[in-house]
């Protein structure tokens, strides 16, 4: 790529990329070492694992943290009173979560793309990539703005009372710089992991987190500024880190895939446009398939105490699917690298380790849950009726998280092999076609109430998983590589192109 691609932070900086690329050989170097060419397998995986761990780790850490940031502000926004509460906890779920998972999964195009092209040693490419995802998803975020604009006759049109749907509207409104920063670090994160500088993540997910708690104490706490405070909270969080990565981005961070704004970033938008469309119903469908347990389930008659064990199912199950959420991304990165160099076993291989590493983690916690099932519920409430409650919900809980402990590793490697559109139409099928059906009748028409639902949903994930592991078992890797190569050449170009900056 020519000089003139670059920004003025970088100019001259032919020594920050020899530096980069001595570091990129030094990873991998480091990464093979103790690796014999008689292929010995415990050695293989060991080396494996610590590519994995190396971008699982950051992840579930930045994971939690924005999982945390959520938390923390139902938690101060709790003490204001009930009503500010429901409309916190309303805004967040329906309006935040909604749109954020469908960028979350558009925006994880580029662990395709970007895995694939750093993988082939595309490494300009990683920087036009970046620029069309900011284009794609800023263009939808605000496609979406009327979500946010009218909440308060949505809300009512779902059977929220005037009360709630008025203060949720006047909420969401307050949401819309947060729900605008997706659009660019959703992208911006993907594009720093893909190349393994997934420290410079968490570091600065952990920095937005402390700020993030020692506002709301400030804001809500102190200053009294209610749901308003909670919401510039929120949204701080966001752009702070935010900011901290595209400061890093363009001031030499990445010297070999940043070479400044250019207009390649508006060419073969469509192809760019279809991969993203597809990557963000896959997810959107997995994220918002236990959101439907819980709206049907606030439907059965006498639902309160359903609701709250639900609550606390849910809640203990958030925390602990950041983990395999965590190597969702891990595969996803280590299958598109392999495949972007062409190595096919290597990617069959990054599956073996992931899969089996995020399973046997799943079976630590699925004996906890089943150990700790009549106390866990302890640490959320009193109530001996909702205690019990919680007990006999414990063994559905236990197998959820057994479940995700396969399915999101496999959707990861979906993401990284290209299959996203595929995924989606199996994510329909299994979650709404099976799944949601089938709740619906163990839980009405057999009276299992909040049991049936929740099993009935499993049975979704179940085959849903099933599928992806035939899928997965059935791949011919060395033929994914191909593709992978051709779509990396095919999508990159070699020829100078003009910068928007100079």
């Amino acid at each position: 790529m020519a000089d003139s691609l670059r920004t003025p932070f970088l100019k001259g900086s032919s020594k920050e990329e020899e530096k980069e690329e001595s570091y990129i050989v030094r990873l991998e170097e480091k990464s093979e070492e103790g690796v014999s060419d008689s292929g010995d397998f415990c050695r293989r995986y060991l080396t494996e694992s610590r590519k994995l761990w190396a971008i699982a780790g950051p992840a579930i850490f930045t994971r939690l943290t924005m999982y945390g940031t959520n938390v923390i502000t139902q938690a101060f926004v709790g003490h204001l009173g009930d009503l500010e509460l429901a409309a916190v906890s309303i805004s967040i779920t329906v309006f935040v979560g909604f749109n954020f998972g469908l960028l979350l999964g558009m925006g994880s195009a580029l662990e395709t793309l970007c895995g694939q092209a750093f993988g082939a040693k595309k490494y300009h490419m990683m920087g036009v990539y970046l620029q069309r995802s900011w284009i794609v998803l800023f263009v939808v975020s605000l496609l979406l703005l009327p979500m946010y604009l009218f909440a308060t006759p949505i809300l009512k049109l779902m059977g929220q009372s005037d009360e709630i749907a008025q203060l949720s509207g006047t909420l969401a409104v307050w949401f819309i710089p947060q729900h605008i920063g997706y659009a660019f670090s959703l992208p911006l994160q993907r594009y720093l992991q893909s190349q393994l500088k997934n420290a410079i993540i968490a570091w600065l997910s952990g920095a937005a987190f402390i700020v993030h708690l020692f506002l709301s104490w400030l804001l809500i706490s102190q200053f009294e500024m209610g749901i308003v405070g909670a919401a510039i909270t929120l949204n701080l969080s966001l752009w702070l880190p935010l900011i901290g990565q595209f400061l890093y981005v363009i001031c030499g961070g990445c010297p070999l895939t940043w070479r400044g704004f250019s207009r390649e970033a508006f060419v073969d938008l469509w192809p760019f446009i279809k991969l993203s469309v597809a990557s963000g119903v896959m997810l959107v469908l997995e994220i918002w398939y236990y959101r439907v347990l819980i709206l049907l389930t606030g439907h059965l008659k006498n639902a309160q105490v359903a609701v709250d064990s639900l609550a606390i199912c849910m809640n203990i199950n958030g925390v602990e699917v950041m983990i395999p959420l965590g190597f969702l991304a891990a595969t996803g990165v280590r299958v598109a690298n392999e495949l972007g160099s062409g190595n096919g076993k290597g990617a069959k291989f990054a599956v073996i380790v992931a899969v089996t590493t995020s399973m046997v983690i799943g079976l630590l916690f699925w004996v906890l849950i089943l150990t700790f099932r009549n106390d866990f519920a302890l640490i959320f409430t009193q109530s001996a009726i909702i205690i019990e409650a919680v007990s006999k919900l414990a063994y559905l809980l236990s197998f959820t998280i057994l479940l995700n402990s396969v399915q999101p590793v496999l959707s990861g490697v979906a993401i990284g092999s290209g299959w996203q559109a595929i995924v989606a139409y199996v994510n329909i099928g299994c979650y709404y076609v099976i799944g949601v059906p089938l709740g619906v009748i163990l839980g009405w028409v057999f009276h299992l109430k909040v049991l049936g639902i929740w099993a009935g949903m499993i049975s979704g994930t179940a085959v849903q998983t099933l599928v992806l592991i035939i899928i997965t078992y059935r791949c011919d890797w060395d033929r994914e590589a191909a593709k992978a190569i051709e779509r990396v050449n095919t999508w990159s170009s070699d020829a100078p192109s003009r910068t928007l900056l100079k």
